[in-house]
């Protein structure tokens, strides 16, 4: 048996998440590869639908399962997902690996404290015996720096504000020290000065216990305050994918541009309007065979509508799936088939 250790906390391969109801077939993720390694942040952006929370969902295999139906892989640290028993999940979720829910109120048991759930996952993963999970309880409220945290150990979650009902979860998801973090949008109900907080203690937490994070947003700022890389989605699908800096500097894909573009980033002049991205984000029950983004795109070409661009290298670490980025033209023959991220 090999020592050898898998370089990737996290990997994917040709991920696809199909939901099936009522005779409807939604194709929320289709064909997803990422690989983040020990230590490394990932941030998946895009607009609304365009299958980050899925794809972190599918990660832990939280998706129910009579309406799901998911391909391809996932390897955690070199272990299938997919072949887990439900016994091998249980101890992986909470224990490895850890989620930050973007709805506090719904993610936390309204019938306990917070006290009682952290305590109830330090006591089941780490061993601790209740003073001892309950004084490591205690120290993981102040990290998230909630105020008076022996007070809100007490607290049931309908006690508490919304931005403190989210640390709480940080704190929750954070006590196990797990390896593996996946957050969907953790600081959307804090204010501006709590989310700077959270985003420099996951920047930092990370890199203590070299924890990997997948990180979703919509904010391509709080992105490049946590993030090494970012993987831009679009209908269900991953676009582009840069290290942080590159891809604000030079980004290729047309919808990567347009959704720097459309941030307020105090450069526009008074009265000057902000772009738009024209369009609606595409039906994921009726995909086109080409780009997803074909109908909203200014660079539009037939080709685009009709054969879906692979996912291309462009540099070391920069990969785009598009003809126009590409400088591929009508003409050209069809292109190859889309090739697997380099691992």
């Amino acid at each position: 048996m090999s020592d050898r250790q898998p370089a990737a906390m996290v990997e994917t391969r040709g991920l696809k998440v199909r939901f099936e109801q009522a005779g409807k077939r939604i194709e929320a993720v289709n064909g997803v590869d990422l690989s983040v390694s020990r230590g490394e942040a990932l941030a998946l952006i895009g607009e609304s639908g365009s299958g980050k929370s899925v794809t972190l969902r599918a990660l832990m295999r939280l998706h129910p399962e009579r309406s799901t139906r998911i391909e391809g892989q996932i390897e955690i640290e070199g272990r299938e997902l997919m072949a887990m028993s439900r016994g091998e999940l249980s101890r992986l979720r909470g224990g490895e690996v850890a989620m930050i829910f973007q709805e506090p109120l719904l993610a936390l048991d309204p019938v306990y404290t917070v006290g009682q759930q952290i305590v109830e996952g330090l006591r089941r993963h780490r061993g601790l015996s209740r003073g001892e999970a309950r004084a490591r309880a205690l120290e993981a409220l102040k990290s998230v720096r909630i105020p008076s945290p022996e007070s809100r150990l007490d607290a049931y979650p309908h006690e508490m504000s919304g931005g403190m009902r989210q640390r709480a979860m940080i704190a929750l998801a954070l006590s196990c020290h797990p390896k593996l973090l996946l957050a969907d949008e953790p600081t959307t109900a804090l204010d501006a000065t709590v989310q700077i907080q959270i985003l420099i203690l996951l920047r930092e937490l990370r890199r203590e216990l070299g924890l990997a994070l997948i990180f979703v947003t919509h904010d391509i700022a709080a992105a490049a305050e946590v993030a090494d890389r970012v993987a831009v989605m679009y209908g269900g699908r991953i676009v582009e994918m840069a290290p942080v800096r590159e891809l604000l500097r030079t980004p290729r894909h047309p919808y990567t541009i347009a959704l720097l573009a459309s941030r307020p980033d105090g450069g526009l002049a008074k009265g000057q309007r902000l772009e738009t991205i024209p369009g609606s984000p595409p039906d994921l029950a009726a995909l086109p065979p080409g780009c997803a983004f074909a109908p909203r795109c200014r660079h539009a070409m037939a080709i685009c509508s009709s054969q879906l661009p692979p996912s291309e290298r462009i540099g070391s670490e920069h990969r785009v799936a598009c003809h126009w980025a590409m400088g591929r033209s009508d003409a050209d023959p069809q292109p190859r088939q889309q090739e697997r991220m380099d691992r």
